[in-house]
Formats: C-alpha cells, sequence, structure tokens
C-alpha cells in the first residue's frame, strides 16, 4: 500500500517585514490544512503573499505569530539550527532559477544534497538522474545543459533525501510552454509516489495538475478549490 506522506498545518499564520508604519503584512492569520500526498497549488498576484507562504511552510522564514506543523511535526517554534535541520531532512525545494551548483556536474549536484544531509543512497543518483531523463546529461555542468535539463536536474536533487514534502516556487516559471510541462508532468509523478507537493505558480493552466488550488490577496487564502479530475501535464496548453 502507498504511504502518503506531507500533511501540512497552520494555525493563525502571520508574518510582516519591517515594523511601525513602514510594516508591510506578508501573512495575515492563515489557516490552512493539507492533507497528506495531496498537491495544492497556490495562486496569487505578486505581493499576495503566495511565495513568503511557501517559505515559512519550509522553514526558510520564521513566523511572527502563529504555529505550522509539517509531517506531524511543529516547527514554527523550533531553534534556527533545529529547523535547519528538520528542512534538510523532510523537505525538498524547487525554484525557478534552478540554484544549481555551477562548478558541479549534474550528478554531483544530486550527490552533494546526500553528503550534506547524511540522507539518500549514492547508489540511487543513477536512476534518479534516469527518472528525469538526465542519463545522458550526468557529466555535464549547469552552464552545459539548457533551461530544463537545469530545471530537472534540481527535481532530482530534491527528492534526493526522499523528503516527505516538495515544495516548488514557479517551477515553470522560466521555462517555455513544452519544457514547462515536462517538469509540471515530473512533479505529477512525484506526488503519485505518495508525497505530498505544494506549487506556487502564476500560471492558471499550470495549477489544472493539483488536487486543490488556493488564491491568495493581500496575505490571506481568498479562495479554495476542490479539483475533481486534475489534468494530466501533457495536455496542458497555455
Amino acid at each position: 500500500m502507498m504511504v502518503k506522506r506531507g500533511g501540512l498545518r497552520l494555525r493563525g499564520v502571520e508574518k510582516a517585514y519591517g515594523t511601525g508604519e513602514a510594516a508591510v503584512c506578508a501573512l495575515r492569520g492563515i489557516d490552512l490544512d493539507v492533507a497528506p500526498g495531496e498537491l495544492v497549488a497556490i495562486l496569487g498576484a505578486s505581493g499576495s503573499g503566495k511565495t513568503t507562504l511557501l517559505n515559512v511552510i519550509g522553514g526558510i522564514e520564521s513566523v511572527d505569530a502563529g504555529s505550522v506543523c509539517v509531517a506531524g511535526e511543529e516547527v514554527s517554534a523550533r531553534s534556527p539550527s533545529a529547523l535547519s535541520e528538520f528542512r534538510r531532512t523532510h523537505i525538498g525545494f524547487i525554484f525557478q532559477f534552478f540554484n544549481l551548483i555551477p562548478t558541479l556536474t549534474a550528478r554531483e549536484n544530486v550527490e552533494v544534497v546526500m553528503e550534506l544531509t547524511g540522507r539518500g543512497d549514492r547508489r540511487r543518483v543513477p536512476d534518479l538522474l534516469a527518472a528525469v531523463g538526465l542519463t545522458d546529461r550526468a557529466d555535464h555542468f549547469p552552464a552545459q545543459l539548457s533551461g530544463g535539463q537545469q530545471q530537472r536536474a534540481s527535481i532530482a536533487r530534491a527528492i534526493a533525501t526522499e523528503p516527505d514534502l516538495l515544495l516548488a516556487d514557479e517551477p515553470t516559471g522560466a521555462l517555455d510552454v513544452a519544457t514547462g510541462r515536462i517538469v509540471l508532468g515530473l512533479i505529477q509523478q512525484i506526488n503519485k509516489t505518495g508525497r505530498g507537493v505544494v506549487m506556487v505558480t502564476h500560471n492558471e493552466m499550470a495549477s489544472h495538475i493539483a488536487d486543490r488550488v488556493l488564491r491568495m490577496g493581500d496575505g490571506r487564502i481568498v479562495a479554495d478549490e476542490l479539483n475533481a479530475e486534475p489534468t494530466d501535464a501533457v495536455a496542458l496548453r497555455w
């Protein structure tokens, strides 16, 4: 039986930048439940709070108030070092601009995460690269890879440590339509193994692969929509 992973529970989460009259409220009392194994897309205009919400879930940013539970564990009250450890071992990140280490090959970019976290089996690296279609590019440096290939390498890196939850911030934002469909298809495949996924996107069509779509405005979740029939990524058009 497939084990579903990566549930979330947020209660009263608030986050502001700056102080006094200059403070900007990015999150205003967010309450959110995400079931283990669920694929959730977050839509919203620039400044709506969607990336801040993703960063709070991933422990990249602390909260000013409220609680954040990931995979059944309270993380918002942890010390910076404990939070960093939790993030390394339980959460995988996919970024818009890939964030690969330029002096390492695709294979080495995946291996280094295993070395830093002490998690994952390096013997699985060829399988991970094969799963994202990079077997023949394993020994190429990022500058020798296309944007889509770099994003696929970053996906292999994100799942190398077997995280409970995958967080994706605009994963198709720097890609053309055809390559974007491939990347979204990989995210769907990862989700079908039981791993939870939360994806921030500005692309309405990309959100069609999700089980649920959250819409944000002015630091709040203004809509929470169930997608009864998620679309297969290969069928997307935008």
